[in-house]
């Protein structure tokens, strides 16, 4: 059996296929869905022109988040109509807590359908192991799971609920602007206030220290310019308001390095609060997956918790499509589900 799942976000369209209970192919498609729908009808059409559209299809999404619609219910029915559009009548849309539903029953349980990708990786975890700290940082979110019993043990369900509960924290490795990382800085010395504008990125960062996954900055960079190490350290340079030549190569890795334990430390501290209370066994391992996979080693290493690659608890044709699984995981938990 065939069978594609689908993860709807805000900035990118992610497809897995499965066949025969393991992944055979991960496409992912920039998606800036907030400048209209066009921009997802287009990232279907690549997809599908890449995979074709035979097998059953189901969906999950977070896409209704987008400044495009006037609430999450608006989202969830538009986006699930568009799926319908793209996928045909074998589309069925994760309801979270409440299951597959139907394209046409979307909006009726749009708070159960509304950002519940992070609900579909935690049953692949929790099928896999039982019990585990799920940990999965991508481009732009990072969602702290607990597992227990073989079930998400989220205290929260909507984003407000598990931002409140330190479950969802707003911090990825490509597209957070640097000024949401922290208000000051150390640098050269000195500590130096943060320039509240848009001028860099996270993908910046972690691509001056040489730990950005190929192919994981998909989108525009923050001045327009290219992606290369001297064009993401051009960008740092203006978050302190001093001209590259001014210090070092070694001085602005220090700043990325800083900004880089920033984030880390957020994402950190969320988890050791989510930990507190989620009644986890102490042999429980933090499992790892999303394009910042990397990151959370070290966030296992802080917790002193086993760090585990949800890569390797992914059926897959090769181990590089475990890893872009992993990179994709909710698309890839709706396909082998």
């Amino acid at each position: 059996m065939r069978r594609i799942g689908w993860d709807i976000g805000g900035a990118h369209l992610k497809a897995a296929v499965a066949e025969d209970g393991r992944i055979v192919a991960v496409v992912q498609e920039p998606c800036a869905l907030w400048l209209g729908l066009d921009r997802l009808d287009d990232a279907f059409a690549a997809i599908l022109d890449r995979i074709g559209t035979g097998g059953r299809h189901r969906a999950t999404m977070t896409g209704e988040l987008v400044d495009l619609f006037t609430s999450r219910a608006e989202g969830v029915a538009a986006l699930a109509a568009r799926a319908a559009r793209h996928l045909g009548a074998d589309v069925t849309i994760y309801a979270g807590r409440a299951g597959q539903v139907a394209v046409d029953g979307a909006a009726t349980h749009a708070n159960d359908v509304a950002s519940a990708n992070w609900h579909a990786t935690a049953g692949l975890t929790g099928a896999a192991l039982g019990a585990a700290l799920l940990i999965d940082m991508g481009s732009t979110t990072t969602d702290i799971i607990p597992v227990r019993a073989g079930a998400a043990a989220a205290r929260g369900y909507s984003d407000a609920e598990r931002l409140a509960s330190g479950e969802l924290v707003y911090t990825g490795v490509v597209r957070t602007p640097l000024m949401a990382l922290a208000a000051d800085i150390p640098f050269a010395g000195r500590r130096l206030g943060v320039m509240a504008e848009h001028f860099a990125t996270t993908a910046d960062i972690w691509r001056l220290l040489g730990r950005l996954p190929q192919d994981a900055d998909q989108h525009g960079t923050a001045d327009g310019r290219g992606k290369s190490v001297v064009e993401s350290r051009l960008r740092l340079s203006r978050m302190v308001g001093v001209d590259v030549a001014e210090a070092s190569e070694t001085a602005w890795r220090d700043l990325a390095a800083a900004f880089a334990e920033a984030q880390i430390r957020r994402v950190h501290d969320a988890a050791a609060t989510v930990l507190s209370g989620a009644g986890l066994p102490d042999e429980a391992p933090v499992v790892a997956c999303g394009v910042g996979a990397f990151a959370i080693e070290e966030v296992a290493r802080r917790l002193v918790r086993p760090c585990r690659p949800l890569a390797g608890l992914i059926p897959a044709a090769d181990p590089a499509l475990a890893m872009a699984a992993a990179a994709c995981a909710p698309a890839a938990a709706m396909a082998l589900s």
